[in-house]
């Protein structure tokens, strides 16, 4: 039990200096501007180490160990080679435009490009997305909770149990996160995202070094147990009979390929990056666009790194409980890293990847907790009055907002924590994305349209092609929608009728923004915005 007892010091000292220097913020959210946006005078690194806590959540954690545990290899990993090339693309096409037109809200820009029913819609579109994606990903740290009781009882615990203990993490770390970052605005998270960024490589450091160090022949074990393809998948050539056509329908199918992690994983990336309050607000707080884009950049060639150590932690699991195979180890791959964790490192270490678990979840939690007060007070609550009100009472808004978006991703959480106990057997990592994947393509085709034309889009046409993104996507996402559209195939396999194609989640941002172009490209701007947007555009 003294051993715990030194796990539990290292937390309590973890939280006390997260919500000490939360706290301690209050000072510089004064104003909407500090609030949201941190008077723009953050240094560089310290936006890179916020947006990397953005996106790497608990989620990311645990799932990307349970991909490398199950596959052996780092085909999840290819995937960051787009995100990089995108990161590029988000500094020289996005970042510019923002800093030009003065935003706070990304969403602003629509309105003055097209008009306000534009703004609404997308904000309203990023609002709900975030607060689903962010729910469902929230209860996954509470897994080495579960974990942890089970070990103490000896026994597992019940569906219900599990459930139980999945949700009274979720209210735990949104009610601690939701306290600074309601107080401390944009500068409360950012500055709590850099050391829980220290804390996560910190714990990452370790726990291969550990990992390692417990194998019979060194490395030698560890590639016994890799598997080819090594990083890329094959470039899936076109099988006997099968034609170009079939070809592209099973290139759509595959979720880690060579063509998702150039294609699919760039179309991602720019969303997410790009189009997404929740990871550009960070970006604007930079002093200077010329920064805002270096750490912008820099955070994608500082991530394959880090996701390759999340998936060399599963391979390395793989290789270390092949040689000392328990009867208990958990069957869900997702609870591999959690159970090693408690069961195998030593007190206090122990205790410090527990706290990087929890600073995943924090991290990415403060982030989307103020975009989403953000975004929903200037997009909703301050539209067209803002000058009407009083600096204090914007702030208060804000800060009001804040508690209740709390409010609403615990909701979510607890449904998907129920959900997730009763069916052990989904996947984390495309339960996240795939949520975003529903309507970030058609964000992030509209945005497309905005920047690169200048005569074509209009205010509402760009509501439609918004709704045509969202139906393709669930179209060729949903079989129970193929099957009820009569849109099948004969099987060859089974000679039974199957769904004509079921995009892999990877390819969902692609097709949605693909399709929201081909149709707001159909509508034209009309001249008097078109002479409005020449006239209000500043001096880059």
């Amino acid at each position: 039990m003294s051993s715990w007892l030194l796990d539990a010091l290292v937390l309590f000292t973890y939280f006390a200096v997260i919500m000490g220097i939360g706290l301690s913020q209050r000072s510089t959210s004064g104003s909407v501007h500090g609030f949201a946006l941190g008077d723009r005078n953050i240094a560089w690194w310290a936006v890179l180490a916020s947006i990397l806590a953005a996106e790497i959540s608990a989620a990311t954690f645990l799932g990307a160990p349970g991909e490398g545990f199950a596959k052996r290899n780092w085909t999840y990993a290819q995937l960051v080679l787009g995100t990089i090339m995108a990161r590029v693309l988000v500094s020289m096409i996005f970042i510019p435009v923002y800093y030009r037109h003065g935003v706070t809200s990304i969403y602003e820009y629509l309105e003055t490009r097209f008009g306000g029913r534009t703004r609404v819609f997308a904000s309203m579109t990023f609002i709900i997305t975030r607060v689903l994606a962010m729910g469902t990903r929230l209860y996954v740290s509470a897994i080495i909770l579960v974990l942890a009781i089970e070990m103490f009882q000896g026994r597992s615990v019940s569906p219900m149990e599990k459930f139980w203990l999945y949700a009274g993490a979720v209210v735990g770390v949104s009610v601690l996160t939701a306290i600074y970052t309601t107080i401390g605005g944009i500068k409360a998270v950012i500055w709590t995202d850099f050391i829980q960024v220290g804390v996560l490589v910190a714990s990452l450091g370790f726990a291969v070094w550990y990992l390692l160090g417990r194998m019979p022949d060194g490395w030698a074990t560890v590639t016994a147990q890799i598997k080819e393809p090594l990083f890329f998948e094959t470039l899936l050539p076109i099988k006997s009979g099968e034609g170009v056509g079939g070809w592209i329908l099973r290139v759509l199918q595959e979720e880690y390929s060579v063509y998702t992690a150039f294609i699919g994983s760039t179309f991602v990336t720019l969303a997410t990056h790009g189009i997404d309050q929740d990871t550009v607000q960070r970006m604007l707080t930079a002093r200077n666009k010329r920064q805002s884009m270096f750490a912008t950049i820099m955070s994608g060639v500082v991530d394959l790194p880090v996701v390759s150590a999340f998936i060399l932690i599963g391979i390395l699991l793989s290789a270390f409980y092949s040689q000392n195979p328990p009867p208990d180890l958990p069957k869900e791959n997702r609870e591999i890293f959690p159970y090693f964790i408690l069961h195998e490192m030593p007190p206090g270490l122990r205790g410090l990847v527990i706290a990087g678990v929890l600073a995943t979840a924090m991290g990415s939690l403060s982030t989307a907790l103020n975009a989403l007060a953000t975004s929903f007070s200037k997009d909703f609550l301050f539209r067209g009055r803002e000058e009407s009100l009083s600096e204090r009472r914007r702030v208060k808004t804000l800060r009001w907002s804040t508690v209740c978006f709390a409010v609403l991703i615990i909701l979510v959480g607890v449904w998907t924590a129920y959900y997730a106990s009763m069916h052990p057997e989904v996947r984390i990592i495309p339960l996240v994305l795939g949520i975003l994947g529903y309507t970030f393509g058609s964000l992030l085709g509209v945005f497309l349209v905005a920047i690169f034309t200048r005569s074509r889009g209009h205010d509402t046409g760009n509501i439609i092609a918004m709704l045509c993104g969202f139906a393709a996507v669930l179209i060729m996402s949903i079989k129970e929608i193929q099957l009820g559209m009569g849109l099948t195939r004969i099987d060859q396999a089974s000679g039974q009728l199957v769904p004509a194609l079921i995009i892999a989640f990877p390819w969902r941002i692609t097709l949605g923004t693909l399709v929201t172009i081909a149709v707001a490209l159909c509508f034209r701007t009309p001249a008097a915005k078109q002479q409005e947007m020449r006239d209000v555009i500043p001096a880059a």
